[in-house]
């Protein structure tokens, strides 16, 4: 006979059987089973999210309810089913997600579920370990150290930090050109006829901002964007601007044509220290000095990752704008170009314009990457092969000349039939970059000589310009010597 219940067990057994069942819901997402090696973790509902643990766990997080381990009748009831087997949280390509949700699926003796969100926190440690940040200087810093080593730079310290912020501002809008509406070109044209875009003139503002407005050490600038040059007075309506010792020279945007393509483009400056009683004057005169006169060059290539090389005459140092914090990291310290290198960048497309010694050049590389022997004769060792010549060119100044620094080669502009001069200008962009690459033991020549041996004429003044190892570089100047006629071999200033 059964027992009989007493009129207060009538009256709350079904708040008591709530109870039970909401307790019994509770002990199938919250369990632990260390005896079962196959369930390496357990579900965390209090928390609303699954993630695994090897600490045993006795109450729940949110609640006072005592965990339970799944009983085995349970499992019975479930088709013993292993909800958890092989459920680990690692990316070992199983689908543990899936396993989740058809473990979910089961039915239980619950009629109100709660779906927890999915946390796989299992390689949580493992992950921050491969994430973490290399312990590198920043350019804030390097500037720093160097012109303290170095007393006659101290004063160009904001100089350089203010470029480098520009790159920074630079390298913004050129990601959000398209979405801006800043493509194409802009209504005026550029010195000598060149089409110039609207990111020209932009990134123009932006140097001559850094240069002229950081400090009052630069006098006087002149950009490849602008038919002559500014006197920092004008540039930032104020006549204490000018009293500086340095000059400044710059191309703003290198490549601005590649931006419609989305193809690397860069920024090119230099800072020269004039002769005496030339830098306030608001002439051509201070800028007409060789490249030896350049204190510090360097260059902003905007590609895959935005790097700024530098170089103060004591060797190359690049950086690279870590995305996270907005700040460029020392990450090529002391770049050291090959003594020789495989590379070339010329654009062949204008071969047949070329004259007769960079055509000899060019067919020489590419006859080096042929076997120089051949024989069938068993007993001979088998056929050399030289080492493969690879051509590379982006059509950017900045974005050729980085790769042959860092990989080795040559980068060459030579003269044509329509450009007998090159299109390179020297102050701009030949001399700065025939600085860096000598700092870094290569070389920088017109074919018949140094280019920062070259006296300009004029601030917009091009000439031919092959950059790169040292020993390609003097290969090419052989071919230049051997094969030029007489005239040409003597002619070491370009008009």
């Amino acid at each position: 006979m059964a027992p009989s219940l007493s009129l207060f067990q009538k009256q709350f057994a079904p708040f008591l059987l709530a109870i039970y069942l909401f307790a019994d819901a509770s002990n199938a997402l919250l369990w632990h089973t260390p005896t079962n090696p196959s369930i390496p973790g357990a579900l965390l509902w209090g928390t609303g999210r699954i993630t695994t643990t090897t600490t045993r766990i006795t109450t729940s997080p949110i609640a006072n309810f005592r965990i339970r381990p799944l009983a085995e009748q349970q499992a019975k009831n479930w088709g013993n089913l292993d909800p958890l087997s092989g459920f680990d949280g690692n990316d070992n390509g199983d689908d543990d997600a899936s396993k989740v949700s058809s473990f979910a699926s089961q039915p239980t003796r619950t009629t109100t579920t709660r779906t927890p969100s999915i946390n796989f926190n299992s390689n949580s440690s493992s992950n921050n370990n491969n994430n973490k940040k290399k312990n590198l200087r920043q350019f804030t810093r390097y500037l720093e150290v160097e012109c303290w080593k170095r007393a006659e730079l101290r004063s160009l310290e904001p100089v350089l930090q203010a470029v480098a912020n520009a790159c920074k501002e630079i390298n913004r809008i050129v990601q959000r050109a398209q979405t801006d509406d800043i493509y194409g070109a802009a209504a005026a044209a550029a010195t000598a006829g060149e089409v110039q875009q609207k990111l020209d003139v932009l990134c123009n503002a932006y140097l001559l901002r850094a240069f002229c407005g950081s400090s009052r050490v630069i006098s006087s600038v002149a950009s490849e964007e602008e038919d002559e040059p500014r006197c920092c007075s004008n540039v930032m309506n104020d006549p204490a601007f000018a009293s500086g010792e340095y000059i400044a020279v710059f191309d703003p945007l290198d490549g601005s044509q590649n931006i419609d393509a989305s193809l690397p483009v860069g920024t090119i400056f230099g800072i020269y220290r004039p002769p005496p009683g030339t830098a306030m004057k608001d002439n051509d005169a201070a800028f007409l000095q060789s490249g030896n006169s350049l204190v510090a060059a360097g260059y902003c290539l905007y590609s895959a990752t935005t790097v700024l090389v530098l170089t103060m005459g004591s060797g190359v140092d690049g950086f690279t704008l870590d995305p996270d914090t907005g700040k460029f990291l020392h990450t090529h310290p002391d770049i050291r170009i090959p003594l020789s290198g495989s590379l070339y960048s010329f654009n062949e497309a204008n071969f047949r314009d070329f004259d007769e010694p960079i055509q000899r050049f060019l067919n020489s590389l590419k006859e080096k990457s042929r076997t120089k022997t051949t024989t069938t004769d068993e007993k001979q060792p088998p056929p050399q092969q030289s080492k493969k010549t690879i051509a590379r060119y982006v059509g950017a100044l900045v974005a050729d000349t980085h790769n042959v620094l860092i990989n080795g080669g040559i980068y060459g502009y030579p003269a044509t039939f329509q450009n007998r001069n090159g299109k390179l200008r020297l102050l701009y962009e030949s001399n700065p970059m025939a600085m860096i690459m000598e700092q870094a033991g290569g070389a920088g020549s017109t074919g018949f000589g140094r280019i920062m041996d070259v006296q300009p004429k004029n601030i917009h003044q091009r000439v031919p310009t092959f950059l790169g190892s040292l020993e390609n570089v003097f290969e090419l100047d052989q071919f230049c010597q051997y094969y030029s006629s007489q005239d040409e071999s003597q002619q070491t200033l370009y008009e």
